[in-house]
């Protein structure tokens, strides 16, 4: 006969209490809210750890997957997404070899970027030769004002090969919104052809055509709840747009796709998407009424894009690195597609290595760990499902105050989605500069011996000749979370002689190798080489050795307790032959100052400006 026993029923489950009062021994008389409780960038606070307790008010927990709010996602079987890639198309023949070479090589939906002044139905027929729609998802992005001619030409395109126009998947990239806050041009009036290309797309039901751009928000540096807040009043607007127009809410609904970035905060961006699926649901839901119950047209269909903001040129390969994270936050969230961003974009275009590699980090989740498999992975989890919550409601808090001041496009037209940010990316960049936020491999972690053979910061470029004009209302600020460091240390390298900086360890051997180790990566980050040493007897000695390697900066590594001995004599037997930093920030510092020691470097320093400081000194 089976064993009926519960498994641990002898144990009694522990109260949160409980499990709070053995948190606060084992801290040692540590304050809990500061070692342990994380204060998120989105306004609410995140506990070390829940329980099922946590969750009784949340009413989210209790649907299932495919069901309205689809917080759970939109399958209720698989979790099978789009692998997309996407492609410039330069020359219409070429373009169409890359597409079929790489859709031979595990792609399923690909992204066609096309110049206006090139769109034909010739030049369609020759991009789309020999790729098969029905199996294939199809986007486009054109500029704003050929979208409904492209319509026009793939519809027809599509009924003289004979395909079944009612199984095709694709879109066309129709945002002009977008472009008011990229260029900086107000192009509303571009708004008026929404209808006419929905009506174009009429023998397409499978192609969304209205696009919620919103990871050009992510790529500016935008908060999570940010991006999640502005995405839902984008596509509100979008929805009072098409309704306005005399199109039916389901039908709008139905044709609005949302293009969302995604981030290296793992468990957040898994969270984001869940929470915009469920409120995007209850968003559709006020235009169409209760049939948005029982209807796919409250289901949020999602593109994830992993982030540009966070990649860095230096030790590029840590871009993989954020780049798989990012995916994996994408896959476990139940997305439609996703593009991975190609490691190697920030400096080049992407080669056909680094595109290889973006479409194998897709095809090892969904082939090698079976992410397309299981839904809704993330569901149950205390924590997750907690998270899902909280940016829910500062996602719809945001939302709200865009809707209560006039709307999205009227937030646009006065430039306050775009400086609020802006804002928040100036605020990143501080963070980062403080080294606050980490950039592995830039200012943590860098890779000490690198330099950038030849590699410079790719700027970004326009999809038509109209572009280029000089717009009225304020642009968002793309410029990458690493780009100050990079600017940095590309300006160190170009120096006539590659500064040396000398760690002077002495005395404490704990504390000299902890600060000889923090100060090589605070001073590699400016391309600086950086000399370790295991120890001196005195500080003459360490001197000497470090005016033999030539060095430009003496760094003295030591306890605070001993910079009072070893400080102010290592600095005047160096007598001004090189740089002298200490390595911290001693109780003894304004004696040390008094003697004319003037640069320290710790935790609390300003990373970016000390060096850019150092590197005047030195010349650079």
């Amino acid at each position: 006969m089976a064993n009926k026993e519960k498994l641990f029923s002898e144990f009694q489950a522990p109260t949160t209490q409980e499990w709070l009062d053995k948190i606060e021994v084992d801290l040692k008389g540590a304050d809990f809210q500061k070692r342990l409780v994380w204060r998120t960038n989105e306004g609410f606070n995140v506990q070390p750890f829940y329980r099922r307790e946590d969750l009784k008010d949340l009413k989210a927990v209790d649907s299932l997957p495919g069901e309205f709010p689809y917080v759970r996602g939109n399958k209720k079987d698989n979790n099978l997404w789009y692998v997309r890639q996407d492609i410039v198309v330069d020359d219409a023949k070429a373009a169409n070899a890359k597409a079929l070479d790489i859709l031979n090589k595990g792609v399923d939906s690909l992204g066609f970027k096309i110049p206006g002044k090139d769109i034909s139905a010739d030049f369609i027929s020759t991009l789309l030769d020999g790729i098969m729609p029905q199996y294939v998802e199809l986007n486009f992005k054109t500029c704003q004002r050929h979208c409904v001619e492209l319509a026009e030409i793939l519809v027809t395109y599509f009924k003289q090969k004979g395909y079944p126009l009612a199984e095709l998947k694709g879109s066309i990239n129709f945002d002009p919104i977008s472009k008011m806050m990229c260029k900086g041009k107000d192009v509303s009036p571009v708004l008026q052809f929404a209808k006419p290309l929905i009506d174009a797309l009429k023998e397409l039901p499978g192609y969304r055509c209205v696009n919620v751009n919103s990871v050009a928000l992510n790529n500016a540096g935008a908060y999570i709840y940010q991006e999640l807040g502005y995405a839902l009043a984008w596509g509100a607007e979008y929805l009072n747009v098409l309704t306005e127009a005399g199109v039916s809410a389901c039908e709008a609904a139905k044709r609005i796709k949302f293009n969302m970035g995604v981030s290296e905060n793992y468990f957040m961006e898994i969270a984001k998407f869940r929470a915009a699926r469920m409120l995007w649901a209850q968003i559709v839901r006020q235009f169409v009424g209760d049939e948005a119950l029982n209807c796919t047209c409250s289901q949020m269909h999602v593109c994830a894009v992993t982030s540009e903001y966070n990649q860095t040129l230096f030790d590029s390969y840590v871009n993989l690195l954020r780049s798989q994270t990012e995916t994996m936050s994408a896959a476990l969230a139940n997305v439609d597609s996703i593009v991975v961003t190609p490691f190697d974009k920030p400096y080049e275009k992407p080669t056909e290595f680094a595109e290889r590699i973006a479409r194998n980090q897709q095809l090892l989740l969904k082939e090698e760990a079976h992410f397309d498999k299981l839904v809704d992975v993330a569901g149950g989890s205390y924590t997750i499902e907690h998270l899902t919550d909280a940016i829910a409601q500062e996602g719809w808090k945001l939302f709200l105050a865009v809707e209560e001041a006039g709307g999205f496009l009227s937030e646009v037209q006065k430039g306050n989605i775009v400086n609020a940010v802006n804002a928040s990316n100036d605020k990143r960049h501080a963070a980062a500069a403080t080294r606050k936020e980490f950039i592995l491999g830039t200012n943590q972690f860098p890779n000490f011996t690198e330099v950038s053979e030849g590699k410079q910061p790719v700027a970004g470029c326009a999809c038509c000749g109209s572009d280029h004009e000089a717009g009225e209302l304020p642009q968002l600020n793309k410029e990458r979370l690493a780009s100050e460091f990079e600017t940095l240390r590309l300006s160190t390298e170009k120096a006539k002689k590659q500064p040396i900086a000398f760690m002077l360890t002495i005395g404490n051997l704990a504390m000299r190798q902890a600060r000889a180790q923090f100060s090589c990566n605070f001073l590699a980050a400016a391309g600086y080489k950086v000399m370790d040493n295991l120890g001196f007897k005195t500080v003459e000695e360490g001197v000497d050795a470090a005016l033999k390697a030539n060095a430009d900066i003496v760094v003295i590594c030591s306890s605070d307790d001993e910079y009072a001995e070893y400080a102010i004599p290592a600095f005047q037997y160096l007598n001004g032959r090189a740089m002298f930093i200490v390595a911290g920030a001693p109780a003894c510092s304004e004696d040390l100052k008094a003697a004319g020691i003037e640069n320290f470097i710790h935790v609390k320093s300003n990373q970016l400006e000390t060096l850019r400081a150092y590197n005047a000194k030195l010349g650079i």
